[in-house]
């Protein structure tokens, strides 16, 4: 695990889904919080967590996938109206923080909340759930600890006096993570563990994190059945995620009192037992190929549909199997193997719905794009069914229908095609797309490589600049606009000029963001 995940855990520590008590009986109205969130304001606590997740974005495994992420952000944007709704998360609130799920390549089951609206999901986690309404309680219980100011409480004092030395402290502390004796040194200090201890959750903020996400749960239309499910499948998987290492970035472990009142609580409420959810199963096989399983993992996925006995299985099961084949073989460099695979896929995944079609066409253009067939890419995309209701919208209605995925897949093959009206296109819906989601740093890259496609190195240069600053590098985000406002001098075009300034309100935005990070960094010293 690398040092920043170790820091993400450690800033979480009992955040972690494996950890949640069992929740209390369902209430359809907001229940009355703790009281006060403690000495550290939401903007210190933005600043802490925007510390963070700048070491985050420079992780090299940080999975930016946009076929996973988008699933996600489905669900995660149902729980966020939710909480809305219920008046959990006020406008204030949705304001000033983040929001924001980033996903790591770790095998370890776990999810977590960071200050200031960062959550965490690691590829093990996701690769576990069977079903969205299992996804759904996880993160319903991470967003409700930062709804209810808990980190900010933990904190406390120390911390709104220091916040980022607190974040310095504990990124210093886990980077030894691979040198025992290093990590030995410095954990001898008394500071570490204070720290653990102002980072530990208190059972009345995980009893209240629980009867308010339960809350956002149900309100977001998913099903109660799905937080007793999860706790049976941690349950079982408890065994293989605690190795006894470095015990302070471990969760307290599921109990069998906290799984069966969590089965009373879906018994009270009579919700039906969870339907077959093929596209989650479908990208629970996702997660677990890109989680770095290992070569032995990767062969034995890619050559499972020719076991005997595979026709047999249960259809969502097989083309869950067919899924993780496909992608495994690519991953092993075997293009041809998988399209063939996909198109077996292609043909399972008909009759299991659109959302499991729409998948399996994703994939097909993703592995059309790798064997370098761009018009063939594009012709999936565009024959693929629309997105369910519920995914992401914002864009003209063609392209909202298809969703994140298919936006930035369709860029790149038309960026391989190189033909200017395509890019063109492309440069228009992302546009559009980030007008509402200026955070997006994967649709800025690609609206940078459509315009620079086009001959508009203006744009691009200033593209390449949203993508730093949508990642919190202000240095590289300067370095970017400087350059775009040297190209803009020699600006004739109305709309260059135009461009130029925005171009200069940018770059001192960059600038002001990196004097207000290196201020608090003669403060921490």
């Amino acid at each position: 695990m690398t040092p920043t995940k170790f820091a993400a855990l450690a800033l979480a520590s009992v955040l972690a889904f494996g950890a949640l008590p069992a929740a209390a009986q369902h209430q359809h109205a907001p229940l009355p919080s703790l009281g006060d969130a403690g000495l550290m304001g939401s903007a210190e606590e933005r600043r802490l967590g925007d510390e963070i997740a700048r070491s985050v974005y420079r992780d090299p495994d940080w999975l930016d996938d946009a076929i996973l992420s988008e699933y996600v952000d489905g669900i995660w944007q149902r729980l966020l109206a939710a909480a809305r709704q219920r008046g959990e998360l006020n406008a204030e609130m949705a304001e000033r923080y983040a929001w924001r799920v980033l996903i790591w390549r770790d095998n370890t089951i776990n999810a977590f909340a960071l200050p200031g609206g960062y959550f965490g999901l690691h590829t093990g986690l996701l690769g576990l759930v069977a079903s969205r309404d299992e996804l759904a309680s996880v993160l319903a219980h991470e967003l409700t600890h930062v709804t209810q100011r808990h980190i900010a409480r933990m904190i406390g004092q120390e911390a709104r006096q220091t916040p980022l030395m607190l974040a310095a402290m504990v990124l210093g502390a886990l980077a030894a993570g691979s040198n025992a004796q290093a990590g030995a040194a410095i954990m001898a200090g008394g500071q570490a563990a204070l720290i653990q201890q102002q980072l530990n959750y208190s059972r009345a903020m995980e009893s209240e994190a629980d009867r308010i996400g339960w809350g956002v749960l149900t309100g977001a239309g998913y099903s109660p059945r799905g937080a007793a499910v999860m706790f049976e499948r941690l349950q079982r998987a408890s065994g293989f995620n605690d190795n006894g290492e470095w015990p302070y970035l471990r969760s307290h472990p599921l109990t069998v009192q906290r799984i069966g009142e969590a089965q009373q609580r879906q018994q009270a409420v009579h919700a039906p037992a969870l339907a077959p959810d093929v596209e989650a199963l479908m990208m629970a096989a996702r997660a677990r190929v890109l989680g770095k399983p290992g070569m032995d993992a990767l062969r034995t996925w890619a050559g499972a549909p020719q076991q005997g006995g595979f026709d047999k299985l249960p259809a969502p099961e097989r083309v869950a199997a067919l899924y993780a084949a496909a992608l495994a073989q690519r991953e092993l460099r075997d293009v041809k193997g998988a399209l063939h695979t996909a198109e077996r896929l292609t043909q399972e995944a008909k009759g299991q719905g659109a959302a499991a079609a729409r998948q399996a066409a994703l994939l097909h253009a993703e592995l059309l794009l790798a064997d370098k067939q761009p018009t063939a890419a594009l012709r999936a995309i565009r024959e693929m069914p629309a997105a369910p209701k519920g995914k992401e919208s914002g864009l003209p209605q063609a392209a909202s229908q298809q969703g994140r995925a298919a936006l930035l897949l369709r860029a790149a093959a038309r960026a391989r095609l190189g033909d200017a009206k395509f890019n063109a296109d492309s440069a228009a819906e992302l546009r559009d797309w980030l007008a509402l989601r200026p955070w997006d740093g994967g649709a800025w890259q690609a609206l940078a490589t459509a315009d620079a496609a086009q001959g508009h190195t203006l744009q691009a240069l200033r593209a390449e600049g949203e993508v730093f600053m949508a990642r919190l590098d202000w240095e590289g985000a300067i370095d970017r606009f400087r350059a775009a406002q040297q190209r803009s001098r020699d600006a004739k075009d109305p709309a260059e000029r135009i461009e130029a300034s925005i171009i200069d309100t940018r770059l001192a935005a960059a600038r002001e963001a990196q004097r207000r990070q290196q201020e608090e960094g003669r403060k921490k010293n």
